[in-house]
């Protein structure tokens, strides 16, 4: 979460999952059985499996795992269900935080999830109590290549905005857009990181360097907890 952009934000983010491989592959394998279960199992027909398929690959996920998964989501074999969840509140300094979990029991996630907050300095909220001042958004990484050459192609899909660091790209698009931006952006014969649908803040924060080890410390709890997927905030 610390940074100073969108970019940063996001190898921040990345460094912190790549120290928690062991649990990566629970966490898609949830991704999958829920994608399945609500579009189907083939992700040719279900954009939101392929992007959990991709996912899984780009995490090294070996193939007879990610099948086992998208069957359980089916039905076959498993009668093993999640549910969305998202809980939303604040953090020190008054930093917003959205959780998307995908939870087998919600009465213990939510107890969980508000003793997290409440033990590290936070206060966890009311569903949209936090949500107003974010949007949904199409992301998709880029790695390398030309700043020109993906704004010509990605703007021609339907991307909204193009932020980076001559590095990494960050790609915003309306959800709907994301697979044919992503689509795009592979035939320019461009790296594809990771694309999915992510929760982008209308306004950043700034905080102090102790408030800003506090509110990371917050993060790196709850995103240690088995049903949570993933974990939003807006600071700058």
């Amino acid at each position: 979460m610390a940074g100073h952009s969108a970019w940063k934000n996001i190898k921040h983010r990345k460094a912190a999952v790549d120290k928690k491989r062991g649990k990566v592959w629970s966490k898609i394998s949830r991704q999958l059985i829920v994608a399945a279960q609500k579009g189907g199992g083939d992700p040719h027909f279900n954009p939101t499996l392929r992007i959990a398929v991709d996912a899984a690959r780009a995490a090294n996920m070996p193939r007879d795992t990610i099948e086992k998964a998208i069957k359980k989501g089916t039905g076959e074999g498993s009668d093993e269900r999640y549910d969305a969840a998202r809980y939303e509140g604040y953090g020190p300094g008054g930093v917003a935080l959205i959780v998307e979990c995908l939870i087998a029991n919600a009465n213990k996630t939510a107890a969980d999830m508000r003793i997290l907050f409440d033990k590290n300095g936070g206060k966890i909220g009311v569903p949209g109590s936090v949500s107003f001042g974010f949007a949904q958004k199409g992301q998709v990484l880029v790695e390398g290549g030309s700043e020109e050459r993906l704004m010509e192609c990605a703007l021609d899909a339907g991307a909204e905005d193009i932020q980076g660091d001559g590095e990494t790209f960050q790609v915003l698009s309306a959800p709907s857009d994301l697979i044919a931006v992503r689509t795009a952006i592979e035939k320019a014969g461009m790296s594809v990181d990771s694309a999915e649908i992510v929760w982008v803040p209308s306004q950043t924060v700034e905080v102090d360097g102790e408030t800003l080890a506090a509110v990371e410390k917050l993060v790196d709890l709850i995103e240690d907890h088995d049903d949570v997927q993933k974990v939003y905030t807006n600071l700058a």
